[in-house]
């Protein structure tokens, strides 16, 4: 009988391959449990193969060994308990660096006629930002003035710091940088009568958002040389300024973070740096608007020119992407540097010092140049916005910069170009008429000289009210009449210049019929032959703004362009929003973050909850209760009805209702696009499969419809209304409160019965059965199995009124799935959905009908694996006698039968009883399917399991052979015939076969089945348990082999595989109980170890001891 060590062919190499570790893994394992062999001095330990050991243990451990405790390196004579010291008083802190802060000059003559400013970025310096490494002066002092002649050279000082080593950073913000800017340069130009010379700004990084802020700052002041700073500002040079945020706000936050502790820091610069910043989107508004201001008159102009880094620093990568370092609209230049870089230069001919010059130069003579009087405008501007501005608005600062991209305010001479449109689209309360609304009064304190008009489209008669309103208060010709022609009289005068510019929101365009009808609409005038569309003025003077729901509508009515899609707040914009309605400060952030998160971030659902917890008196908590209950809770609570700015008296301000109303707007026109939706929503609502609505197609629409392009349009109506999202590879998805008040809506229409039935049907018609002698199913249905299971579970717990057909439908899925949970190891749940399927083939097909016989079998196989083999056995008895009566005793179904008991009564220990089973079904499967036959090889398997010695290995290998031939060498069921051999030569004491047969059948099961699979861990404790005996056997001999600790392998591979167990199984399961049986048995046998080695090691020294005691006498 071959044993374990070094004599037997090749054991312990082919371990040592196998299982050999990385060098760090291999340090963490000698040190968990160190050999106390004295002689041993080999460097290398035998190790459990890696991927027994997940990847997040490994890591974990290997921090815990290389993170020492205090403990482990202080001295013995250091106390481990010393008394702590009290903690000092707090005492204030005092800065020992001071930075120079105002206006220093650079470079001035007698002949200047311009000032040019440099204002340096985050952690800059007004000297260094500004100096190359090779040169001991910055370049404004030593090489601009020789490029520049007339100009006076000015930096500005500030103290930017934000992280503070010894000193106290600044704790000033940007808004008073920005002051401090205006006051210091106004205080110079004023004290030497300066006042009215042009200046140009250069700023880097953060000081261009400085001199953004100081700009609209003297706008903003009363005082007269504060106001002449931004008036005779010609231009600004900025080089790699974070106009749309920068990763140094997550650089700066982490560095904050880590060193809040521990040092005083100044996280307000750096918050302003991160995209969705309330205080940037203020900055970039406000400088917009100043810039729009400005070009109107070609002689107060500001120009603008951007420089972007191209190279990224060698540890934060690019600083300020061009993206966000360039403006639209404006000229922006590369310079081959990284952002700390990009302002330091050592000479003349570099290409970035010759770029900033070129376009010093450029500015200079246009502003030397006369310039003519701009001319007056005639018209009077008009304002038809039916809302007041709404002050609890926040965020949407992205969408803002993609709307003015759009609509031309980023580019101040783009207005006389072209005619401009652009268009929001999302789902109903997602808040595109708010941000229309935001942008229609920024739009009209920008350009005072601009009329803005509002139009409801909700219906032609909304439309036409609009258009009425215009001729009204602008007073068109012939307004007053009543036979007036008000869409072609008004689209004429927009379309002429007597109108003067103008933008006009058109809201809620969500009807495609109005706007482009697909035939002669009833919805259309009688006395017009037009679609809306075509009323909608297209001149260089008028801008318009469209929301809508549907983005077909949007896509059309801006000419292709691409509608910009309005998606739900981020986490910080949920929150000021809620904040803002609730009014009440002492909620927490956690508690408004959990709401938005409830609420799917969606504008609407957060104002109406916030409503509803201002009126009632609770907090945000308590409204989170009201959602965790029953949907029908939630779908009331989002049916409240509330008031808010920003809509129209007939449309619903409830989310719900407003959903509804898309709803049927849909059914009305797209039928078939609201039967998808209706189906869709009893799915789970993430990842449904395209399989699914392709089936309802195929089932529901006229023969020789155009399946495909049936679907693609209907899926593409919802698309388009935003109430689902495709994902890659076909799939969609909906937002869960859409799915709520969808399922709700059928409930009110009294179709919910319907479309459950449809649901079911097309799960059950793709849901595979788990046959686990199937090579595809293992390979393929296996992942549709694991993929569909969401959908499966969702429309088994839809609770309807179900016709007979409609039960049996159900009781089919309930078994296809029950066979997958018990593939899963998930038996109770196999057993729950088993029975309730048995019940219903009970009650309606009978109890002789074939059906219900296979689910009697895989019942009483669900009981048996949960312990219950007193009703399993019942069961079973039961279906063989039934079985026998109807088909005869070798009747195909009754041998399965008997086969299935055969294994209940092994798992019982009656296993005389199984063996003579297994030898009756076989024998007569032999006879009537052949021996190669697969229900044949089944039972072979089985026979000899319960058998020993030759003949047991004789049926084994038989069985594994065919499999290998048949299913192939990595099928799950061909390793679990090597796990069965491994099994006989472990009972036969043959270890050595008994290793290898396991590790194939693990490494098998491991890949296919995965590693907390019950079969996978089954197998893993079995190896654990090969090791065990190894190592118990050879504790005597074991310092014959100082490299192989198979204790300490079998203890690793115990815990690992009991937390898997534990995870997977549950604490109190039977394998898992036997697992930490065995790893106490293996803790006790190195404990016997470590005793013998303590032994020996005295023994040892005893020995060495008298042998000194001899040489000393001799």
């Amino acid at each position: 009988m071959p044993c374990y060590s070094p004599s037997a062919p090749g054991a312990y190499e082919r371990l040592l391959t196998r299982w050999a570790l990385r060098d760090d893994t291999q340090i963490f394992m000698k040190q968990d449990r160190p050999h106390h062999c004295v002689d041993s001095c080999s460097s290398t330990s035998f190790l459990i193969h890696s991927s027994l050991i997940s990847s997040k243990m490994l890591s974990s451990v290997r921090r815990i060994f290389r993170s020492k405790s205090k403990s482990d390196t202080t001295p013995s004579d250091v106390k481990e308990n010393p008394t702590p010291e009290p903690s000092p008083e707090p005492v204030a802190q005092t800065r020992t660096t001071f930075y120079y802060s105002g206006i220093q000059t650079f470079h001035s003559t007698e002949s200047d006629n311009i000032d040019i400013v440099f204002v340096h970025g985050l952690k800059g310096d007004c000297q260094k930002t500004w100096t190359d490494k090779s040169s001991g002066n910055p370049w404004p002092k030593t090489l601009l003035p020789l490029e520049i002649e007339t100009a006076r050279i000015l930096t500005y000082s500030y103290d930017s710091t934000v992280i503070g080593k010894e000193d106290v950073p600044s704790q000033n913000r940007i808004s008073n940088h920005a002051y401090n800017l205006v006051t210091a340069l106004a205080s110079l130009r004023q004290s030497d009568n300066t006042n009215e010379r042009p200046i140009i700004f250069v700023c880097h990084s953060l000081g261009g958002l400085v001199c953004q802020d100081a700009l609209v700052t003297a706008k903003q002041r009363s005082e007269q040389h504060l106001q002449d700073i931004v008036n005779f500002t010609r231009g600004v040079i900025f080089l790699g300024t974070p106009h749309r945020g920068s990763s140094l706000a997550k650089i700066g936050e982490l560095v904050s973070r880590s060193v809040g502790l521990i040092k005083e820091t100044n996280s307000d610069i750096v918050q302003v740096l991160t995209r969705d910043s309330e205080v940037l989107a203020r900055i970039q508004d406000s400088f917009q608007a100043l810039l729009m201001t400005r070009s109107k008159d070609e002689a107060s102009m500001i120009d603008i020119t951007c420089f972007y880094e191209e190279l990224p620093t060698k540890r934060f990568g690019v600083i300020v992407p061009k993206h966000s370092a360039i403006l639209p609209g404006y000229i922006s230049i590369g310079i081959h540097k990284n952002h700390a870089e990009m302002t330091k230069f050592s000479n003349s001919d570099e290409p970035g010092f010759v770029a900033i010059c070129r376009e010093l130069r450029r500015w200079m003579k246009r502003i030397q140049q006369p310039q003519s009087k701009p001319q007056k405008h005639s018209h009077v501007a008009h304002c038809l916005i039916p809302y007041t501005f709404n002050p609890d608005f926040v965020g949407r600062s992205e969408i803002l910069y993609l709307l003015k991209s759009q609509l031309g305010d980023l580019e101040p001479q783009s207005h006389s170009r072209g005619h401009q449109r652009a268009a929001l689209c999302g789902l109903g309360g997602v808040g595109k008429t708010q941000i229309a609304l935001s942008y229609a009064y920024w739009a009209q304190e920008v350009s005072q000289d601009t009329s803005v008009f509002w139009v409801h489209a909700s219906s032609v008669e909304k439309f036409s009210e609009g258009y009425t309103n215009i001729a009204n208060e602008c007073k068109i010709p012939g307004h007053e009449d009543p036979t007036f022609d008000v869409l072609q009289v008004v689209q004429d005068w927009l379309g002429s210049k007597e109108s003067g510019p103008w933008l006009m929101v058109i809201d809620n365009a969500d009807d495609l019929q109005l706007f482009f009808p697909q035939n002669e609409s009833s919805k259309m005038k009688p006395n017009t032959d037009k679609s809306l569309s075509q009323f909608i003025p297209q001149c260089a003077h008028g801008r318009v703004l469209i929301t809508t729901r549907n983005m077909q509508v949007g896509s059309r009515l801006t000419k292709g362009k691409y509608p910009i899609e309005v998606g739900q707040m981020s986490d910080q914009e949920a929150c000021q929003l809620l904040r803002q309605g609730i009014h009440q400060e002492d909620e927490s952030e956690k508690d408004l973050l959990q709401l938005s998160s409830r609420l799917e971030f969606l504008p609407l659902a957060l104002v109406q909850a916030a409503a509803f917890i201002q009126e009632n008196s609770i907090t945000a908590n308590e409204y989170i209760e009201l959602l965790d209950g029953s949907e029908n809770d939630l779908v009331d609570l989002l049916n409240e009805d509330f008031e808010t700015v920003g809509r129209d008296a007939d449309t619903p301000h409830a989310v719900a209702q407003t959903w509804m109303l898309s709803f049927q707007q849909i059914e009305r026109q797209y039928p078939f696009a609201s039967e998808l939706l209706s189906l869709m929503c009893l799915f789970d609502r993430q990842k449904i499969p395209l399989d699914f609505v392709d089936f309802h197609a195929k089932e529901n629409l006229p023969a020789g419809s155009n399946i495909k392009m049936q679907l693609v349009k209907a899926l593409g109506i919802l698309k388009a209304f935003c109430f689902i999202r495709a994902e890659k590879g076909g799939d969609h998805s909906m937002h869960r409160l859409i799915q709520l008040v969808t399922r709700t809506w059928l409930v009110r229409k009294g179709s919910i019965a319907e479309f459950t039935r449809h649901a079911v049907l097309a799960v059950s018609d793709f849901y595979p059965f788990a046959d686990f002698d199937d090579v595809e199913w293992w390979f393929e249905k296996l992942t549709t199995c694991t993929n569909y299971l969401s959908h499966a579970n969702a429309v088994l717990e839809a609770q309807i009124i179900e016709t007979e057909e409609d039960r049996l439908i159900r009781a089919s899925l309930l078994h296809r799935v029950g066979s997958f949970f018990c593939h899963q190891g998930r038996h109770r749940e196999a057993e729950r959905l088993r029975r309730e399927g048995l019940d219903i083939r009970r009650e309606l097909l009978g109890e002789d009908h074939l059906e219900t016989h296979v689910l009697i079998s895989d019942l009483a196989c669900s009981l048996a694996d949960l312990g219950c083999y007193e009703e399993s056995d019942s069961l079973l008895t039961g279906l063989i006698e039934t079985l026998k009566r109807l088909h005869g005793d070798e009747d195909e179904q009754t041998l399965d039968a008997m086969a299935n008991l055969a294994v209940h009564l092994s798992n019982q220990d009656r296993i005389d009883e199984a063996i003579a089973l297994d030898r009756h079904v076989l024998e007569v499967r032999k006879r009537i399917l052949g021996e190669e036959h697969m229900e044949t090889i089944r039972v072979m398997d089985n026979l000899a399991v319960h058998l020993e010695g030759e003949e047991a290995e004789e049926l084994h290998r038989r069985v594994i052979e065919v499999k290998i031939r048949t299913m192939g060498e990595e099928h799950p069921s061909t390793a679990h015939s090597k796990a069965n051999l491994a099994m006989t030569f472990f009972n036969g004491d043959e270890m050595g076969k008994a290793e290898d047969l396991f590790l194939e059948a693990f490494e098998v099961d491991k890949k296919i089945l995965g590693e907390d699979h019950p079969t996978t861990l089954r197998v893993m404790a079995n190896l654990g348990s090969v090791w065990l005996l190894f190592g118990q056997r050879f504790l005597n001999d074991r310092h014959l082999y100082p490299d192989v600790d198979m204790l300490g392998d079998a203890r690793r591979l115990f815990e690992e595989c009991l937390r898997l167990q534990i995870k997977r199984l549950g604490p109190d399961d039977s394998e898992t109980i036997e697992t930490r049986k065995l790893l106490d048995e293996c803790l006790e046998a190195m404990e016997v170890a470590d005793l013998m080695d303590a032994e020996a090691k005295a023994e040892a020294e005893a020995g060495g001891a008298m042998i000194r005691y001899i040489d000393e006498l001799y």
